[in-house]
């Protein structure tokens, strides 16, 4: 039976939950990897083995997912939270819209990645959120982004294995390395932060920057039932992953920041829209 969780967010709960066992096999395996690399590598454990009443308040649709994982960190260091207790809507979250409408997976203070929620309460892609407020395509869904989480813990931790760190009683030269790893392998390209700067010319053979998808007008882009308020849509229904949306920018009346981003189609059509 599973421990009672904080239901103070109106979650939508017309969406079926995420059949458990098509997350068995990433689950396992990120469950693998934090047996094997023990040193490392802490596995929060999911709803299901908690006895105490929980404070983080999760979409339904995740509730089978949640039972067996709550989230990972490496070196003491959290790199993936499935079970997060403090909301904000300051930083990376500053666009974004009601509560409801996506959930972090990861963040620091400057970046995030979300998975977002449709208005029946399903999931849909994920996105990666850097200090520019851009969304980028990070995976087509929560499946899909535990799959490349997984890959790149497990090359962080190849890496690891290799190191010396006998003489860092503290771990502090370790945990800096497990970071710098996993910025390399997931983090810095999910959130952009490997994109060059303005004015510098990325390597002809580098595409990670990704495909920027442009805002148009409602009227421009022929779409229909849009969410209201609409003054700017993207459609990212057919872009690669790592395509971006460079929602600040966007050429609508008055100052972006009072906006906020809206999404249906599993969370592919991004629209900007007044509150």
């Amino acid at each position: 039976m599973s421990t009672p969780m904080n239901r103070s967010l109106p979650w939508p709960t017309e969406a079926p939950a995420i059949p458990l066992l098509s997350m068995r096999p990433i689950l396992d395996r990120i469950a693998s990897l934090a047996r094997t690399h023990q040193q490392d590598v802490t596995l929060i454990p999911g709803v299901a083995a908690t006895e105490e009443e929980l404070a983080a308040d999760p979409p339904p649709a995740l509730e089978q997912v949640l039972d067996e994982l709550g989230g990972i960190e490496l070196c003491g260091m959290p790199v993936l939270t499935l079970l997060i207790e403090d909301r904000t809507d300051v930083g990376p979250y500053t666009l974004l819209g009601k509560a409801t409408s996506f959930y972090p997976l990861y963040e620091t203070p400057e970046a995030a990645v979300i998975l977002t929620i449709d208005d029946d309460g399903a999931p849909g892609v994920v996105y990666g959120i850097g200090e520019d407020l851009a969304l980028r395509l990070a995976a087509p869904d929560l499946a899909g982004y535990l799959e490349r989480f997984a890959d790149a813990l497990e090359a962080t931790l190849h890496a690891l294995a290799l190191r010396g760190d006998e003489t860092d009683a503290k771990g502090d030269a370790r945990a800096e390395a497990a970071e710098q790893l996993m910025n390399e392998h997931l983090f810095a390209e999910v959130v952009g932060e490997d994109e060059p700067e303005d004015g510098e010319d990325a390597d002809a053979e580098d595409d990670t920057a990704g495909v920027e998808v442009p805002l148009q007008s409602p009227a421009a882009s022929g779409l229909v039932g849009l969410p209201e308020n609409a003054l700017a849509v993207a459609d990212l229904r057919d872009a690669p992953l790592g395509a971006r949306v460079d929602v600040i920018d966007a050429e609508v009346p008055g100052d972006p920041l009072d906006l906020r981003v809206a999404w249906t189609e599993r969370g592919r059509l991004v629209t900007l829209r007044t509150v």
